[in-house]
């Protein structure tokens, strides 16, 4: 019998806790190697919006309704996940392009509703400013981002990984392959490593000579304190985005990666919950709690890294924005190359390669 293949995940965040799940459940030995605490960096700071939505051409938007399957797979596999298909309601775009979303996505099987204002009311009762026309998706939906990575990375330990907080210093190479990493702990070899590390990942990839080409721009986000319960799921309205946790915070952000920070992000931060507020009835006890800002690790053409570094063997690359989303497909797919060598044919676009055409 072959010897389980040892793996190191670099990374601690919802990509990183999705690899590491998978990868354990298929007999691998897996170290999560990570400098901050379960969820990572951009993780918690994510509006955690499930969907396949406005924006993708046909390739992405396969990639993400896989993904969104693979969430239903994925909370069967582990119950309790805090995963909820909530739905949302649109109407960010022009008229025009709204027609053009429901078109285009409509013919590819997405299940859009075009809503009128008395629809959209039925849907969500407790908003202030209701459009004459959106559309909604039932199918849509959330998961709490930290949670669910605390949930996954504690699984993936019940069931043998190990979750190591430390700082990765280097990738160590030998006859150009990757053998392991140099920490603030000392070395640790293994058989691949995989760098699902977010905003993090160039440098560590940089250490091997490879370049990730990545932007990290920033967003902001307004948490309520916890309240009554005022939104039913997701709202993308047009002068922000909003929905309403599972213990009842309401966030918002001027879109769904949230609002630019601006010079003093407190005062945006304020100026933007008191829009959610206005748009909401029986807000009066709603009470700002605190902002975030995260900063998305988005390649620089806006789709996935996701694949081995060509030229370099034993290591795997694992970034994108959409890590919500994409999150159990890329534990999955992920997990049957690193094992099996089968590339699932949805990443075909995704490798690190087409940067260097």
């Amino acid at each position: 019998m072959a010897a389980a293949k040892q793996v190191i995940v670099i990374g601690a965040g919802i990509i990183g806790a999705s690899i590491a799940w998978h990868l354990t459940k298929s007999g691998a030995r897996v170290t999560v190697i990570a400098d901050s605490a379960a969820g990572g960096v951009a993780t918690p700071n994510s509006f955690a919006w499930i969907n396949a939505s406005w924006g993708n051409p046909e390739p992405y938007f396969r990639l993400r309704t896989r993904a969104m399957a693979e969430w239903t797979r994925l909370a069967q596999d582990l119950p309790g996940l805090p995963l909820s298909w909530c739905g949302g309601l649109c109407w960010d775009l022009s008229a025009a392009d709204l027609e053009t979303y429901d078109e285009e996505h409509s013919s590819w099987g997405y299940g859009i509703e075009r809503v009128d204002r008395a629809a959209a009311a039925r849907i969500e009762p407790n908003l202030t400013e209701l459009p004459n026309f959106a559309l909604y998706v039932a199918q849509e939906g959330v998961a709490e981002p930290v949670a669910t990575t605390k949930a996954l990375l504690a699984d993936a330990e019940r069931h043998g990984a190990r979750i190591l907080t430390s700082t990765v210093t280097a990738l160590v190479q030998s006859n150009g392959r990757i053998t392991g990493v140099d920490t603030s702990h000392g070395l640790i070899a293994a058989d691949e490593v995989v760098i699902a590390a977010g905003v993090g990942s160039p440098d560590i990839a940089a250490t091997a000579g490879i370049s990730l080409p990545i932007e990290t721009p920033p967003g902001l986000i307004v948490h309520s304190r916890p309240h009554k319960k005022l939104l039913n799921g997701l709202v993308l309205a047009e002068r922000l985005h909003m929905r309403q946790t599972a213990e009842g915070r309401i966030i918002a952000g001027s879109d769904f990666g949230g609002a630019d920070p601006g010079v003093d992000a407190e005062v945006t931060a304020r100026e933007l919950f008191a829009v959610m507020k206005a748009m909401l009835r029986d807000s009066e006890g709603l009470e700002l709690d605190f902002h975030t800002v995260g900063y998305r690790p988005t390649p620089i053409d806006g789709f996935p890294i996701i694949g081995r570094a060509e030229g370099m063997d034993g290591l795997y690359v694992a970034v994108t924005h959409s890590g919500i989303t994409l999150a159990p497909a890329v534990g999955l797919f992920a997990t049957r190359e690193i094992l099996g060598g089968e590339r699932d044919p949805l990443l075909a676009p995704y490798g690190l390669g087409r940067f260097a055409q």
